[in-house]
């Protein structure tokens, strides 16, 4: 297919090199709003007000050559704040506006308008003051430790994607639909039946202001085009016109339509609350491939005008950075990227091979347009061709982590041990990084991080925080007086259990709290359930419902333990007393027995079952004691093994560890192995993360990097794709790519300004190098290259 056109590449350029600014519009037309009105309505209608007065107010922005309109901000990258769930002081903004790497450009005005306006109405009001004022005492120490972090404490529950269902009706119907459950209540026996009848009308609201907006765009559109001279964009503006009269309303009838309706959803998802990993638009090469077909038959677009429209659509997404962060959430996830997640390949719903023509198409979008989001993985299905699976490896080849690489069955299997029905799991896919979700029908947050590492820490140390000076954890007794590695394993379990029933515990608060007073009725609108149930997304409206606590640095603990198992229970090499004195040193005096532990110990990702059952164990265990545990919303906690950029702020606070890592270098992340420990080869590799039981997770990490040489021409392609297939053969979830070398990396660090536009994957995200921090730098730099 054709290359990008000029307009695109202008598009492109113009999005790039826009900064990223604070802006204020948001907070003060939602803090004038609860000024007049807090206390008027019940709080899911003040909140459905709310969003339907900033619809109607909020600025309008247009772009030059734009074919897709609306944004979050008054125009790209400006990036609005939520007041009502975190208020961000002016030392905040003063420290986002200092930030280096990843810097929120705040204006006088703004730090004028949250000093008059923003903060003297919702310092103490905002929902994170309200919250954090009733954690225990408990929850706040292993918190402030970095035994665990914590998503809610100040953005709301996010890892949503939607499917097509909203395409085949539009918000007429919807709202038809919401009428109609409002007038079947049963007042008489339901008790929840008033309840119920505020929730709904908050999202009958919702649909309202989201139309109230899409008509504003099409009067100015209007507008625009009776000024417009260039009889080119004048039919532009006509057509888009036409397009913002017909959706969000009704359903779509061309390929601009679905676009513009996806878009208008996805603004009205992320403008309503700061849900975490944006809002994913799904299966967009399935759900947008009828629409895109029909426009070609019908002589609408040719194949040139479509592509160029689906990369109008594909650029909006970069013009969303995340919305600011600050305190440890800013330290575990330092990046721009908000995590939107596209899908592409995989099964349809009635299990057949869900790639076309646009799966082709959105790899071409991805290679060619190159920005950090929206991010694409490719759900790879035995049924899908060996040709597409190859594209994909095309685009990986060029090294910037894209697109991921998900195993469509296991995703599958995941979803139906817990429940759903296959057509609702073929529906499914990924969210956020490699969250297993249900498109369209499921509410599956994280809940924040916890971390492995400084558990086995704690347990080494009798419950104590070295680094805090505080008892956190139980007293497990002194690992001293352990006569067997079983001793010490079973203290570990018992200190694993403290945190994770401490961590849920301030989960189940912070989820109701959320239900309670930061309701979201425009999404509980877009997702299946909400309506039938007369509930609100963050209270068990969906569907399905499940809360996601992913784990962190299961490849550090083990190789932890299997040094300990050797060295000191095994072979009687060293005591328990000299491992403990010598991590307490940071291995300062202790340097021989530090490289006999990282270099003599069995290590995982080697494919050795020594150490690849401790972390089975491991993981078994974690698995077990949080599975099918019931959350607050009526759903379960689930166990994944994801670190986004958690595991170097979990590395900084964790002391040093048995397999020769010194204080506070970064844990490993995801299921990779330890940076540089992987020694016999990638399949070795694949082997030893295989033997976790992917199918009991939402999801699991691999991280692979390989030298650009190893990957060169059909012969490198073909091994790429065979090693993706080998490794879900053997049940593999999840796996991505860095093909770089260490040396262009270093370069990179030396000469910024000669590497702007170098991508590396992170985690479960890919970023531009230059933007995330030296320490990341390095430990990209660190992960073992594979050279076969």
């Amino acid at each position: 297919m054709a290359s990008l056109t000029e307009r695109i590449l202008r598009l492109k350029e113009k999005s790039r090199n826009a900064e990223v600014w604070i802006d204020p519009e948001r907070a003060q037309i939602i803090t004038d709003f609860y000024s007049e009105n807090a206390g008027k309505y019940s709080i899911p209608v003040l909140r459905a007000r709310s969003f339907k007065n900033l619809m109607e107010k909020k600025e309008l922005y247009l772009g030059d050559e734009e074919l897709i309109v609306g944004e979050r901000g008054r125009a790209p990258k400006l990036i609005p704040t939520f007041p009502e769930i975190a208020c961000h002081s002016i030392k905040d903004l003063k420290v986002l506006n200092s930030q280096n790497r990843i810097p929120y450009n705040v204006s006088p005005k703004t730090i004028k308008i949250y000093e008059k306006k923003v903060i003297p109405y919702w310092d103490g009001a905002a929902l994170r003051d309200r919250m954090f004022n009733q954690l225990s005492d408990e929850w706040q120490t292993i918190y402030n430790c970095g035994l665990i972090t914590e998503t809610m404490e100040q953005r709301a529950p996010g890892s949503m994607a939607l499917d097509e269902r909203m395409f085949g009706m539009g918000l007429k119907k919807a709202k038809q639909e919401i009428e109609e459950a409002i007038k079947n209540l049963d007042f008489l026996n339901d008790f929840e039946a008033i309840d119920k009848r505020e929730q709904l009308t908050a999202m009958a609201i919702t649909c309202d202001g989201m139309m109230i907006y899409a008509k504003r765009y099409a009067d100015m559109l209007e507008k625009k085009s009776s000024e417009e001279t260039n009889k080119k964009r004048k039919k532009e503006f006509e057509k888009m016109a036409d397009v913002c009269r017909n959706v969000p309303a009704n359903k779509p009838r061309d390929l601009w339509e679905v676009l513009q309706m996806s878009w208008f959803m996805h603004i009205g998802v992320i403008t309503e609350s700061n849900g975490w990993d944006a809002c994913n638009p799904g299966h967009v090469d399935r759900h947008f491939f009828p629409y895109y077909k029909k426009s070609l038959e019908t002589g609408q677009l040719d194949e040139e005008s479509a592509k160029e429209l689906l990369c109008a659509w594909w650029i909006k997404y970069n013009n969303h950075p995340a919305p600011a962060k600050y305190g440890v959430s800013a330290l575990e996830s330092g990046t721009y990227n908000d995590f939107v997640n596209i899908s592409l390949g995989g099964i349809t719903t009635d299990g057949k091979d869900a790639v076309n023509d646009l799966s082709y198409i959105f790899l071409e979008i991805l290679d060619e347009i190159e920005f950090i989001q929206p991010q694409v993985h490719v759900l790879l299905s035995r049924m899908n061709p060996e040709h597409f699976l190859k594209e994909a490896c095309k685009v990986i080849r060029k090294g910037r982590g894209f697109p991921a690489m998900f195993n469509a069955e296991a995703v599958i299997e995941q979803q139906l041990r817990v429940g759903k029905t296959i057509s609702d799991a073929r529906g499914g896919g990924i969210c956020g990084c490699v969250e297993t979700t249900c498109y369209g029908k499921e509410a599956a947050p994280l809940i924040g991080y916890i971390n492995i590492a400084k558990i086995l820490e704690l347990t080494l140390q009798n419950g104590f925080d070295t680094r805090t000076k505080k008892q956190v954890g139980p007293k497990t007794g002194n690992v001293k007086d352990f006569n067997s590695y079983e001793e010490l394993m079973e203290a570990f379990k018992k200190q694993a259990r403290y945190i994770i029933d401490t961590k849920l515990v301030g989960s189940q608060y912070l989820i109701q709290m959320f239900a309670k007073y930061v309701p979201q009725p425009f999404l509980s609108v877009l997702i299946e359930g909400c309506v039938e149930s007369g509930k609100d997304y963050n209270d068990g409206g969906p569907k399905y419902n499940v809360s996601i606590l992913p784990g962190v640095g299961i490849g550090t603990v083990t190789d932890s333990l299997s040094a300990i198992k050797k060295h000191v229970f095994d072979e009687s090499t060293y005591s328990m007393g000299e491992v403990i004195e010598a991590l307490n040193a940071d291995w300062q005096k202790s340097e021989e027995m530090r490289l006999t532990f990282a270099n003599k110990t069995p290590r995982y990702g080697n494919d050795n079952d020594y150490a690849d059952s401790i972390m089975r164990e491991v993981s078994d265990f974690f698995i077990d004691t949080v599975d099918g545990i019931k959350d607050s919303r009526g759903g379960t906690y689930r166990m994944n093994m994801l670190p986004t950029t958690c595991h170097m702020y979990f590395g900084e606070v964790t002391g040093a560890t048995c397999d020769g890592r010194r204080a506070g270098k970064p844990l490993s992340e995801g299921i990779s192995p330890v940076q540089g420990a992987d020694l016999c080869g990638p399949t070795a590799s694949l082997k030893s993360a295989a033997k976790m039981d992917h199918s009991r997770t939402c999801g699991t990490l691999l991280n692979m990097k390989f030298l650009p040489d190893v990957l060169k021409g059909d012969i490198g392609i073909h091994k790429l794709a065979s090693l993706i297939r080998t490794y879900f053969t053997y049940g593999g979830h999840h796996i991505q790519f860095n093909v770089c070398d260490a040396k262009t990396l270093q370069l990179a660090q030396k000469t910024p300004e000669d590497y702007n536009d170098l991508i590396v994957r992170v985690a479960g995200y890919s970023d531009y190098f230059n933007a995330i921090g030296k320490d990341l730098q390095d430990e990209i730099i660190q992960r073992y290259a594979h050279e076969a």
